[in-house]
């Protein structure tokens, strides 16, 4: 059982001041970046909830969940990659300045949802907050890394397709970015 955390979420709706903090963490290589940073509190208090032996360190084998617990979704594999960058193996410890680090890799590594809405937004020439499913099977189908048609089709049977046959692409691209329950 996972303990009940001092906070309900660390990611509010993308107006908020939090979310720009969260979604724009510095860099571990500049001079803002300061393990007792206000901004790092949350991270900080989640850290020392599995901090069970009070030495600064959690089990890497716990990092999964302590990193799902702060919002973020990485699968098994990427935490076992954060893992190797920073040689340590699945029955050693870490410390908090190794945890921030993969913690802000991780953030950085989840931004293609804002990625996603900021060109579907310009699909949305009115700014109407829907776009056509034709016009969206046809830009992923022609354009970029293009997807097959098959691939589209997937995507689109978890779409809500308006009667006009378009869809509103804020809630497509949450529901295509929802995080894994493979935990």
């Amino acid at each position: 059982p996972f303990p009940s955390l001092p906070f309900p979420s660390l990611f509010p709706p993308p107006k908020s001041s939090t979310s720009k903090i969260l979604h724009h963490p510095p860099s571990p290589k500049s001079s803002s970046f300061k393990l007792l940073h206000p901004q790092n509190l949350p991270f900080k208090e989640c850290f020392s909830l599995y901090d069970k032996k009070q030495k600064g360190k959690i089990q890497s084998s716990e990092l999964l969940l302590v990193m799902r617990s702060l919002g973020v979704s990485p699968t098994p594999g990427e935490v076992q990659r954060h893992l190797q960058l920073h040689r340590i193996d699945r029955s050693s410890e870490l410390d908090f300045s190794t945890f921030l680090t993969i913690m802000y890799r991780q953030m950085r590594q989840e931004e293609p949802e804002r990625e996603i809405l900021r060109a579907l937004a310009m699909l949305d020439r009115p700014g109407r907050g829907h776009i056509a499913v034709s016009e969206l099977r046809a830009k992923l189908t022609r354009l970029g890394e293009k997807l097959s048609e098959e691939e589209v089709d997937d995507l689109l049977k978890e779409a809500k397709i308006g009667p006009n046959g378009t869809i509103k692409y804020e809630e497509f691209v949450q529901q295509i970015c929802l995080p894994s329950v493979d935990y």
